[in-house]
């Protein structure tokens, strides 16, 4: 079924929509109050015509979707964030973080129990509700509570006539005062005790007081509380509203281990490859050339043990030599240093760029390391010794996670070589010269190598340039005339 055919037959439901590349990795992981009407905005044909460019390269990108429902809105915000999280997909930059959603504590087991808002969930013996999607309406409800219970929300353990002295809740009516013994210690648990239970949702006398209040203010035409109480009714409602649990019908969350002992597997490994590191080359031009290498310890990325390098050694653009000189320079440091050897070495590409990295480890002594390749266009997986590639189901954990690898590589090199050419960019006395926009300057740079260069070109050699004209080369050949 195509991903027009799926969109067709998407409800007007909330939930949360996955899109898929054509290798089935889930590049983006979003919410909807209507999914029918969500999704089908992303492939309107007016979005063809958008200047958003990740919005056009998401779209472009989909090869197939999934959609899960859920009861409200709120439900499919912590299903969203709690996919991204897992997934990590590409387009995603909300919930990237470790950042976590509101959760209500309380200890039963101390004497005056409070109730905190907190983030991260502890193995002490507390009671905890939540998560809850909404801050706002939750710190709203949470006030109210306090409010109608009586509860204490200062934060002694044991409070006493001293923190009395410094509190105002009892006298505005906010708080029962069990400091003072305006209420005993069993009376006081009792009214925490009925708090769990309406953020468990199974009272609902306060919400049904504040829709009666709602109901008269309006009747009595005073809008303005009518409106507050309603406000205040929507967040009650939304906080102690049950969610569902989605365990069993969400699609598989990464699993780093198993997915190593299915690569050790498939590859036939030795032991388990604890320590991978992958090599990709960024040789856009022959301007930079550069390369980089990720570590993932125990299927995790370890950016703090990630390098970059700048070849040094090789003219024009040769990816072959370039990789042979990157995993040479980083292996013999290795050797050099006394460090730890990768279990499993990878190299973005195919037959080529494994035979020149085994050929650099060959020269170093290493010839025993753990080596593949693995090619961007089929995902095909070339190994030492064996003619015909290896390629695995799309689905399979080893793939995913040799995938997660390489791409995080290309992106390193990529970023970096990007950020040379900024660099180098900034610096020329290019900026200076009308009509010359930073695109232009860049195909400029590339093609030449450098301003000297450039200066000794004719206007015939510059106008061929892609994007530069005639006219605007006599403009740049004189500028730089004058500048000499």
């Amino acid at each position: 079924m195509s991903v027009q055919e799926k969109i067709r037959m998407l409800p007007h439901k909330p939930g949360v929509y996955l899109f898929k590349d054509k290798l089935n990795r889930i590049i983006y992981v979003g919410k909807a109050v209507d999914l029918h009407k969500r999704v089908s905005q992303y492939f309107h044909p007016s979005k063809k015509f958008s200047g958003d460019r990740k919005l056009k390269a998401l779209v472009e990108a989909v090869a197939d979707l999934e959609f899960y429902c859920v009861h409200s809105e709120a439900e499919a915000v912590l299903l969203e964030g709690r996919l991204i999280k897992e997934f990590r997909p590409r387009y995603n930059i909300s919930f990237r973080d470790d950042k976590r959603f509101l959760l209500v504590k309380v200890d039963l087991n101390t004497p005056f129990p409070r109730f905190q808002i907190t983030r991260l969930k502890k193995q002490d013996n507390a009671r905890y509700f939540g998560p809850f999607a909404s801050a706002g309406a939750l710190r709203t409800t949470l006030n109210l509570m306090k409010k109608n219970f009586g509860l204490r929300s200062c934060s002694a353990v044991i409070p006493t006539e001293k923190d009395y002295k410094h509190c105002l809740d009892h006298i505005i009516k906010n708080c029962s005062a069990p400091c003072i013994g305006k209420v005993s210690q069993a009376e006081y648990y009792q009214r925490v005790q009925k708090a769990c239970e309406f953020l468990e949702g199974r009272s609902k006398e306060m919400i049904q007081e504040i829709r009666q209040k709602m109901e008269e203010a309006a009747r009595a035409q005073e809008f303005e509380k009518a409106a507050e109480l309603r406000d205040l009714l929507e967040a009650l409602e939304q906080t102690t509203k049950p969610t569902r649990r989605f365990a069993k019908q969400l699609p598989k969350a990464l699993s780093p281990l198993e997915d190593l002992e299915e690569l050790k597997t498939v590859l036939s490994l030795p032991k388990l490859p604890v320590i991978i590191e992958c090599f990709d080359i960024s040789n856009i031009s022959s301007l930079h050339k550069v390369a980089s290498m990720v570590l993932f310890r125990e299927g995790k990325a370890d950016r703090s043990s990630y390098r970059r390098y700048r070849i040094k050694t090789v003219v024009g653009q040769d990816d072959f030599a370039c990789m042979e000189e990157v995993i040479r320079r980083r292996y013999k440091r290795i050797l050099e240093e006394g460090g730890k050897l990768a279990d499993l070495i990878i190299v973005d590409g195919g037959k080529g760029q494994l035979s020149s990295a085994l050929k650099a480890l060959h020269s170093l002594g290493l010839s025993n390391l753990s080596l593949i390749g693995l090619a961007k266009e089929n995902e095909e997986i070339y190994r030492v010794g064996c003619s015909e590639p290896l390629i695995l189901d799309k689905s399979s954990g080893a793939l995913r996670l040799l995938q997660r690898i390489r791409d995080e590589a290309h992106r390193v090199a990529n970023a970096y070589h990007q950020l040379l050419l900024k660099k180098r960019m900034k610096e020329s006395i290019l900026d200076e010269c009308p009509g010359v926009s930073e695109n232009r300057k860049k195909l400029l740079i590339q093609s030449f190598g450098s301003v000297d260069r450039l200066r000794k070109a004719t206007i015939e050699e510059i106008a061929a340039v892609k994007g530069i004209g005639k006219k605007l080369a006599e403009k740049i050949f004189s500028f730089l005339a004058s500048r000499n």
